[in-house]
């Protein structure tokens, strides 16, 4: 019988979290007052980092000024949860799946323009890559992309249209199959098509695929993020395994302040600290345990076992960044609705 996920988090209870917040004053009542509350809305597979993280934050500031601070998460498919703070969601800081999705919240003049340039490596802290999660011994022999397409080869991806993992996913996918078929997009977008027609389930957010593919005992192979993958052999050392495809992407995760929610609640200082911290040693190591490649390159070196550094792996960049990826792909009736449709 497979065991109980333990990672798995209610992604109703987390969002209800930030949302009966959204309406809440930051502090209330004399012990409150003496406590600064910010909130950090992210995508899915952060949860565990953040726990530790935050905790680590929060001992750090009150050594440092004698402050008491909390910071309260929220979870979800990272399209999802910036929609989220674009109608409401009293976030101070965002920890998005990639930089698309805060990019949206600039454009509905909730942070300023320039945001990415504010903390070192484009506000990406840590990254990741895309990897396949099997399941031990791997009985459908999955070594590489084209093994995805074959019959009876049963995928478990999340849905790039809620999902920032999931765009990562499908422009690893895409770029593989455009070194394969040399460019020639008629072929590229058949193979995509078989790969999606494959899917079985198609869940809104990294972590709910996870839980359908670890809890549920759904799929062949999970097309997962890194970290989520490492996370989840580590729990399970003799039930899974992970295989790295030929070609993966970089994918760049990143970090913003909300400047008119920090403003309204004047946490605008907190709300920076606590992203630049990121940066620190201490928390470059915590970004490693956690299965996250830390952006500090020495530190990323001391993680050498734990990553596959050899990877090939393409950046957003080669696609000509993230507004030209959207267009192309992700929006209505784009290259993702054609060829899933099919």
């Amino acid at each position: 019988m497979m065991r109980k996920f333990k990672r798995g988090f209610s992604l109703f209870l987390a969002v209800m979290v930030v949302f009966g917040l959204a309406g809440c004053a930051k502090s209330t009542g004399k012990e409150a007052s003496q406590t600064i509350t910010i909130t950090n809305v992210s995508y899915d597979p952060t949860r565990e980092f953040y726990v530790a993280y935050n905790a680590l934050f929060e001992k750090y500031y009150s050594e440092k000024t004698g402050k008491q601070v909390e910071v309260v998460q929220s979870h979800g498919g990272s399209g999802g949860q910036a929609r989220s703070v674009i109608e409401g969601a009293n976030a101070d800081v965002v920890t998005l799946a990639l930089a698309h999705d805060i990019t949206l919240i600039e454009k509905a003049g909730l942070l300023k323009p320039g945001w990415i340039k504010e903390f070192k490596g484009n506000s990406s802290p840590y990254t990741s890559s895309i990897v396949f999660l099997v399941r031990k011994g791997n009985e459908k022999g999955i070594k590489d992309w084209d093994d995805l397409i074959k019959e009876g080869v049963a995928v478990i991806t999340p849905d790039p249209k809620s999902s920032g993992g999931a765009c990562w996913n499908f422009l690893a996918a895409w770029n593989y199959a455009a070194q394969q078929f040399h460019g020639n997009e008629d072929e590229m977008k058949a193979f995509m098509a078989k790969l999606y027609n494959n899917v079985t389930v198609m869940d809104s957010g990294a972590r709910g695929a996870t839980t359908t593919f670890v809890e549920n005992g759904q799929g062949d192979v999970l097309i997962a993020w890194e970290n989520e993958a490492i996370m989840t052999v580590e729990e399970y050392p003799d039930d899974y395994e992970i295989i790295s495809p030929s070609i993966s992407i970089l994918a760049e995760p990143s970090v913003a302040i909300v400047d008119e929610n920090a403003d309204k609640n004047n946490t605008q200082e907190i709300a920076k600290e606590y992203l630049d911290h990121l940066y620190t040693d201490e928390a470059q190591k915590m970004i490693g345990e956690y299965g996250y490649r830390p952006s500090n390159q020495t530190v990323l070196k001391e993680f050498s076992n734990k990553f596959d550094l050899n990877m090939k792996l393409c950046t957003i960049n080669d696609f000509g960044g993230w507004d030209a990826v959207y267009d192309k792909f992700f929006v209505d009736g784009g290259i993702f609705d054609e060829i899933y449709g099919n």
